[in-house]
């Protein structure tokens, strides 16, 4: 491979939904940038791109396959990225490393599901985008429909630059509106002819270069105002609209497409050449270089895929990590094709590539040429959907477990592995439902484990509504010294704002506490605790009261309810009793613990749920069925707006009726629904559901009696 300037790449990401074409335009692209001599199939699972096992069984891609192509003495950099949303981390690795984006469209289909999701991610971050409309050589293929079902979705952005002239299995010409001139293609490997346009089409042809120079003279104050006068732009002034509105994300160029036969591939990539911007990256300074991807492949082991920032990468480069100070030395370089790597000697700014067997570097950090502090923004990847509990079926396989999920989740930064010490359990956050199955796949055929997963529970909390008291004496003998300690004390609910008064009605009798001292907990959970000594002549002495602390903290770090934290709580020790001899610390942790237990019972107990703020993209039709879906899992409407044709929902959600939520939602809405979540605040749950929880709880504490 040649050595090319950062002016001479283009860093392209391949977007649209599942079998709208990606994986195929990319083996044409491999075919004419003469990386392949052969052009692969997805369904002989042939392909450069799509090359792991999960993904042929799947016949999908799953990950964001970086590939290149070297056209026109330009190198194409060009990522074949997921068209499923449950993938979804791929493309915005991609979106941060790439320049521009070609979104294939179904000509049998329209904007799918995975159009409208990948372009809501164009719009967001104004990405420069061609519309390739793809399989226009299929019996169904509809081109009418297609630019219908464009426009409703993009507005006036989408424009026609080519249109088919015979779409379906005899397709074999276009015309190209901005050249005005006709293509024919004469085989399968994108030989083509170039005819004037026949007079049957001059008319139609004419018609959408009107509004190809329409809205190319949308660009600027001066194109419009010539527009207007005259009615027409010249070739450059068309020309200049067209390369501005495209760079910002305001035209997306409409292109003809059947990769299977290799039709309007070459266009796609000459367009590409002329009117996509090169990379911004500076090509003068210290060598800095961005990984956003790494994966385990094998014959090669850990690859590290990187994104160069700054300056010029050279085999043999010794780098520091300005984070971690950690050094690495870049044994060896490649340009990347899927499972097919070139070797090369040398990187520029805006350039990809690859490299192995590096020691600390993981997804998202720097590497910099020693002095130079650049640190490149991290990815920033959607929240995730979806979470679930998971256990090795085999306890021995426990460990091991562990790490193949640190190795899984380094590889896609969307699978988030938390042990949680509260609930015991370690969950997974992704994306959905197709993610975790992706994970169980790998977990069961890589790593060689049987795992199960399950639903995770919920960090319910449990708090007071009103003022209870309570004695426990803790007294144990059995021969040489005994135990012994006895706690009296009262609790009540914190309530923000509000200070105590510290007299309370006890036995029916009025009481002022004696605050001796008093010490405020903010509690890693959430909420706090405050602990007040009140302790007159003598009962306990001060040594005991540590001991005391401990016992009250246990026993809200498992809550006497379902033992869950315990939050939002006022303790007063005011009384208890102690032995010359067999008082201990030991004693007087028990008898303040179990003195609380005993008081919480009493104290007006509920039970707290973690509510969470939903917000729901949706198409208007699927509105009513995904509300009624929200009020039977106990969700209060907060509001509703409309975004670009859906509509959003926002929602108050208890985390207890969330779980598969991503799995529901698809399936009420063909897969078309997007949401988001996100913590709100604790609130408390209802009678019935206290009771369930409750009673569930006793039950599964009686089979651990037994």
């Amino acid at each position: 491979m040649k050595n090319y300037s950062t002016q001479s790449i283009r860093n392209i990401v391949l977007l649209g939904g599942t079998r709208s074409g990606k994986t195929t335009l990319a083996e044409a692209m491999l075919y004419e940038g003469k990386v392949i001599d052969r052009r692969g199939t997805v369904e002989a699972k042939s392909t450069v791109s799509d090359f792991t096992e999960v993904e042929q069984l799947n016949q999908r891609s799953i990950y964001a396959t970086p590939l290149y192509a070297e056209y026109m003495d330009h190198k194409f950099n060009f990522i074949d990225a997921p068209g499923a949303d449950d993938f979804i981390g791929g493309l915005i690795s991609a979106f941060k490393v790439c320049d521009a984006g070609v979104m294939l469209v179904n000509s049998q289909a329209g904007v799918e599901v995975g159009t409208e999701i990948h372009g809501r991610y164009v719009e967001k971050y104004k990405f420069p985008m061609v519309i390739a409309v793809s399989q226009l050589d299929a019996e169904k293929a509809d081109w009418n429909n297609t630019i219908d079902s464009l426009h409703q979705s993009f507005d006036r952005k989408p424009v026609v630059i080519q249109y088919p002239v015979n779409p379906g299995p005899d397709f074999d010409s276009f015309i190209d509106v901005k050249t005005m001139k006709m293509y024919k293609f004469t085989d399968d490997n994108g030989t083509r002819q170039e005819f004037d346009i026949p007079a049957d089409q001059m008319d139609k042809a004419q018609q959408y270069r009107s509004e190809l120079v329409e809205i190319a003279a949308t660009a600027s104050e001066e194109l419009m105002e010539k527009f207007f006068e005259t009615g027409e732009l010249s070739w450059d002034e068309m020309n200049d609209g067209l390369n501005r509105g495209f760079a910002n994300g305001d035209i997306y160029p409409i292109f003809c497409l059947s990769a299977k036969k290799d039709i309007g591939v070459k266009r796609i990539m000459e367009f590409i050449i002329n009117v996509a911007p090169a990379p911004k990256e500076n090509p003068d300074g210290p060598a800095s270089i961005f990984f956003y991807k790494t994966a385990v492949e094998q014959h090669l082991g850990d690859v590290s895929y990187f994104k160069v920032m700054n300056g010029k990468l050279t085999e043999g480069m010794d780098l520091v990590n300005p984070v971690t100070g950690d050094k690495e030395r870049i044994t060896t370089l490649y340009a990347v094709a899927g499972k097919k790597k070139e070797k090369v000697t040398e990187l520029v700014a805006g350039d990809l590539g690859c490299t192995v067997k590096l020691k600390s570097v993981k997804t998202d950090q720097t590497l910099n040429a020693p002095g130079y502090d650049q640190v490149t923004e991290p990815v920033v990847f959607p929240q995730s959907k979806y979470r679930a509990a998971i256990k090795a079926k085999d306890e021995k396989d426990e460990e091991k477990l562990g790490e193949a999920l640190q190795r899984l989740s380094a590889e896609d930064p969307t699978y988030i592995v938390d042990y949680s010490k509260e609930l015991k359990q370690t969950i997974i956050n992704c994306q959905g439902e197709q993610h975790i199955n992706i994970l169980k796949w790998k977990i069961n055929n890589d790593y060689k484990i049987e795992v199960e997963f399950f639903a995770p529970k919920i960090p319910y909390r449990e708090t007071i509504t009103k003022v209870a008291n309570a004695t426990y004496r803790h007294k144990k003998q059995s021969g040489g010294a005994g135990q012994f300690g006895e706690v009296t004390l009262l609790i009540e609910p914190i309530v923000e704002g509000v200070d105590t008064t510290a007299k309370f009605k006890i036995d029916g009798k009025e009481q002022v506490m004696n605050v001796k001292s008093k010490e405020e907990f903010t509690l890693p959970w959430g909420g706090k605790w405050e602990f007040y000594n009140c302790v007159v002549g003598g009962a306990i002495d001060a040594s005991f009261m540590p001991a005391i602390k401990k016992g009250l903290v246990q026993k809200m770090e498992e809550g006497p309810l379902t033992g869950s934290y315990a939050r939002d709580i006022r303790v007063f020790v005011y009384d208890g009793k102690m032995h010359p001899v067999d008082s201990k610390e030991i004693a007087f942790i028990i008898a303040g613990r179990n003195a609380f237990k005993d008081a919480f019972k009493n104290a007006g107990p509920k039970i707290m749920e973690p509510v969470y703020m939903v917000e729901i993209t949706v198409p208007g039709d699927c509105v009513g069925d995904v509300m009624s879906d929200l009020q039977n899992r106990r969700g209060i409407m907060e509001g509703m707006d409309t975004v670009k044709g859906f509509q959003v929902l926002k929602a108050r959600v208890p985390l207890a009726e969330l779980y598969r939520y991503s799995t529901t939602l698809s399936s009420l809405t063909s897969g078309r629904a997007t949401f988001t979540q996100e913590f709100l605040e604790y609130q408390q749950v209802p009678a019935d559901v206290q009771d369930k929880l409750l009673k569930a709880y006793a039950a599964e504490n009686a089979d651990e009696d037994e």
